[in-house]
C-alpha cells in the first residue's frame, strides 16, 4: 500500500466512522501516512486530514525543509517562533472544512496539544485515531512484510555469529555480549537497533525485560538473547536461549523442551479466521499442563510494524479474528526466579492458509 492508497483508506474509513478528520502530531501514524515524523517536542507540529481534501501540515518554520524532503504532502503551513500556531491551526481548519465534528486525534499526543486542540474547536467532538488508521496498519502489505523478512535475516545472521562464540562467551559480561550483538547486527545490514538488547545470564534471564549488567555468563549459565534491528523503518524481534559452555542447572533441558513445544504449538495454531485469544492459549496449555503455568507471566505475543509493540497483541480475551497479512511475535516464556528463564521468540506473518516465519535461526539451546 503506497501513501497516495494509504490516503484514501483514511479518507474511506473516516466516513464509515462518521468522523471528519485526523490530527495526528509526531508519531508513527504520522510516518505511515506521510513519511515524516520526528521525535515529539514543546512546538506543535500537526498533520491534519480532512475526508475530502489533501492533507496539510502545521509546523515551526524550522520543519518545513525537512517535511518538504521527508512526505510527500505539498501543503506544509509554517509559524515562527513567537507566532501562534492554533491560529494557524484553525485556518487550516477552515480550508478543508472541519471543526465541529468529531475530530480523531492521535493516540499518543501529549496532553498539552490535545488540550489546546479542545479549546480551538469547543464544538467538535473527540476520538482517537486508531478508529481508522489502527485497522489500517494491522495489516500489512507486500512491502511492509518485505522489510520486516529482511530484518529478521539479519537477526538471524547476528544470532549465527553470537553462537559461534561458543564458550570464548564465557567471562564475557552482558553488556559486553549485547555490544557484540548490536555490531553484529550492523554487520549484516541493520540500519538502527529495535531496542536495547536483551542479555539475561543466569537468574537475570528469569526477569523478562531485564536488559544487560555487569554479570559475566558463567558456564552453564543459561542466557536469554532477545533484539532486534530495524531495515527500512521496520523491525525484527527474535529470542534465543542459549548455553555457551558447561552443564545447564538439571532442570533447564526439560523447561526449555517444554518452551519450545508451546512456541511451535503457537505457531501451528496461526490461520486466518482463528481468533487471538486461541494462540495465546495454544502455548499456555502445554506450559500449563508441564506445570509451570504460574511461570509464564506475559502475553504470548504483539503485534510488529512500525512500532515494535503493536496490535494485534496475542493475548488471553482478545477475541479478534488472525488476518491475513497480520504480522505478530509468538514467544511463550518460562521464568524460574533466583534460577533462569528461558524464552523463544519468532515474528509470523499470517498466509492464505497458515503463516510464515519471518526469521528462521536455530531454536536450540546448545551453541
Amino acid at each position: 500500500m503506497n501513501y497516495e492508497d494509504r490516503l484514501a483508506a483514511c479518507q474511506k474509513q473516516l466516513s464509515v466512522k462518521d468522523a471528519e478528520a485526523l490530527m495526528l502530531f509526531p508519531s508513527v501514524d504520522m510516518q505511515y501516512l506521510s513519511g515524516f515524523t520526528d521525535e515529539p517536542m514543546e512546538r506543535h507540529l500537526f498533520l491534519i486530514l480532512g475526508e475530502n481534501r489533501e492533507p496539510a501540515f502545521v509546523a515551526p518554520e524550522l520543519y518545513k525543509s525537512h517535511i518538504k524532503d521527508d512526505s510527500w504532502v505539498d501543503d506544509v503551513r509554517t509559524y515562527s517562533d513567537g507566532g501562534d500556531p492554533l491560529a494557524l491551526v484553525a485556518e487550516v481548519a477552515d480550508d478543508l472544512g472541519i471543526g465541529e465534528g468529531r475530530l480523531l486525534v492521535d493516540d499518543r499526543m501529549w496532553a498539552q496539544f490535545t488540550i489546546d486542540l479542545h479549546e480551538t474547536f469547543p464544538e467538535a467532538d473527540f476520538g482517537l485515531a486508531s478508529e481508522v488508521i489502527g485497522e489500517l496498519r494491522v495489516q500489512k502489505s507486500d512491502a511492509e512484510i518485505g522489510a520486516i523478512r529482511r530484518a529478521g535475516a539479519a537477526a538471524d545472521a547476528a544470532i549465527a555469529d553470537v553462537r559461534n562464540l561458543g564458550s570464548d562467551a564465557v567471562g564475557m559480561t552482558e553488556a559486553e555480549l549485547g555490544a557484540y550483538i548490536e555490531d553484529r547486527l550492523t554487520t549484516h545490514g541493520g540500519e538502527e537497533n529495535s531496542f536495547a538488547p536483551i542479555v539475561g545470564s543466569g537468574p537475570n534471564g528469569a526477569k523478562p525485560h531485564h536488559r544487560h549488567g555487569n554479570r559475566e555468563i558463567d558456564f552453564g549459565d543459561p542466557v536469554v538473547l532477545d533484539f532486534g534491528t530495524r531495515i527500512g523503518g521496520y523491525p525484527s524481534d527474535q529470542t534465543r536461549t542459549v548455553v555457551f559452555g558447561g552443564d545447564p542447572p538439571a532442570e533447564f533441558e526439560v523447561v526449555h523442551e517444554v518452551v519450545r513445544e508451546a512456541q511451535q504449538v503457537a505457531v501451528e495454531a496461526v490461520q486466518p479466521g482463528v481468533p487471538v485469544e486461541a494462540v495465546d492459549a495454544a502455548a499456555r496449555e502445554v506450559i500449563v499442563d508441564a506445570g509451570y503455568g504460574d511461570a509464564f507471566i506475559h502475553r504470548t505475543g504483539h503485534g510488529l510494524g512500525l512500532e515494535v509493540h503493536e496490535d494485534p497483541y496475542i493475548v488471553g480475551g482478545n477475541d479478534e479474528q488472525l488476518q491475513e497479512g497480520m504480522v505478530f511475535s509468538v514467544e511463550p516464556g518460562v521464568y524460574l526466579e533466583g534460577k533462569f528463564g528461558v524464552r523463544i521468540e519468532d515474528i509470523v506473518v499470517v498466509t492464505t492458509d497458515g503463516c510464515e516465519r519471518l526469521n528462521n535461526s536455530s531454536r536450540d539451546w546448545q551453541v
